[in-house]
């Protein structure tokens, strides 16, 4: 794959996570999955032009790290869920059956309820630090990945995104950080198709002899 195709997949993927958060895109999860696999395709052809592993390689343990944190909190939040609904016996309740829900849990004592709620609180709190650690430590691998990639393609937006992308995974927990990493995400795709491609080195004539 030359560095022009690489370029062009890796900011497509990159435009493709950006416009992912508003709504009549984000509801479509298929467009963020295929902007990541893209930017990694990208990510991967890079490396390989410039024969840089840590390019392709530092994005992609960002990547697992991302879905490993993500799919843990997921899985508690779930689980704590469930409890909380189980421990006030509202564990037939569906999501056609909110009304109902909600007619029902106002009737019950609001001790039962709260106490309900402190214990299974504790697990969601402890999913949302891991999911924190997890999204700090990807973020490190992504900076790396970028700032190699500037290193490699003199474009130093990748280091800069890097950076802003680092900041605002820091600052997840309050929606400042959120948009600094969807800032970056921008950075990012324009920074890719600022890439100039090498120019073909065309071979030397040999020069006649008189």
């Amino acid at each position: 794959m030359d560095v022009t195709t690489s370029k062009n997949l890796g900011g497509a993927g990159a435009l493709l996570l950006f416009i992912s958060v508003f709504p009549f895109v984000g509801t479509y999860f298929i467009i963020p999955l295929i902007g990541l696999i893209l930017i990694l395709i990208g990510a991967k052809g890079l490396a390989d032009n410039y024969q840089e592993d840590g390019i392709f390689n530092n994005a992609l343990y960002g990547v697992i790290l991302s879905i490993i944190g993500i799919v843990a909190f997921a899985a508690v939040f779930v689980y704590a869920i469930v409890g909380f609904f189980t421990e006030l016996g509202l564990a037939n309740f569906g999501i056609a059956d909110f009304t109902s829900f909600a007619t029902t849990i106002t009737t019950m004592d609001p001790n039962v309820v709260f106490n309900a709620f402190l214990n299974h609180v504790g697990y969601i709190l402890i999913a949302a630090l891991v999911l924190f650690i997890f999204i700090v430590v990807a973020a490190v691998f992504y900076r790396k990945s970028m700032v190699l990639t500037a290193k490699k393609t003199g474009v130093g937006l990748f280091g800069t995104a890097g950076l802003i992308l680092l900041i605002g995974a820091v600052l997840t927990i309050i929606l400042f950080g959120l948009l600094l990493m969807w800032i970056s995400l921008l950075l990012i795709a324009i920074a890719f198709f600022q890439i100039r491609t090498q120019p073909t080195q065309t071979a030397t004539p040999p020069q006649q002899t008189m």
